[in-house]
């Protein structure tokens, strides 16, 4: 969790109760509903968190040893997980958080 940032995690929260919900709703019409909640990134939102290029990369090692993986995501790995959801392959798949965070938020 992030100081300040309450109002993001709520957010976040929010749309994937709806997520569930809708993809009850609109079974009828065979409309699946997902979402893919990614986790730290490298791309330009870090510096709207306030951080400098000059801390920039300490801050991406600190928030690397807090993934499991070893370090942050890659958009394109987050485009395929969505692209993923978005295919036939996942026909089955309705209602779920697909979180893809390198195992961060297993601590």
């Amino acid at each position: 969790m992030l100081d300040g940032h309450a109002v993001y995690a709520g957010s976040k929260a929010a749309l994937t109760a709806f997520a569930r919900n809708w993809a009850l709703e609109l079974r009828e019409r065979r409309i699946r509903v997902n979402v893919l909640s990614p986790g730290p990134v490298d791309t330009p939102i870090i510096g709207k968190l306030g951080i400098s290029n000059e801390h920039r990369p300490a801050f991406l090692n600190q928030m690397a040893n807090l993934i499991p993986a070893g370090r942050l995501g890659a958009a394109e790995e987050l485009a395929h997980a969505a692209l993923f959801l978005a295919s036939a392959d996942s026909a089955f798949i309705n209602g779920i958080e697909l979180i893809a965070d390198g195992g961060m938020s297993l601590s």
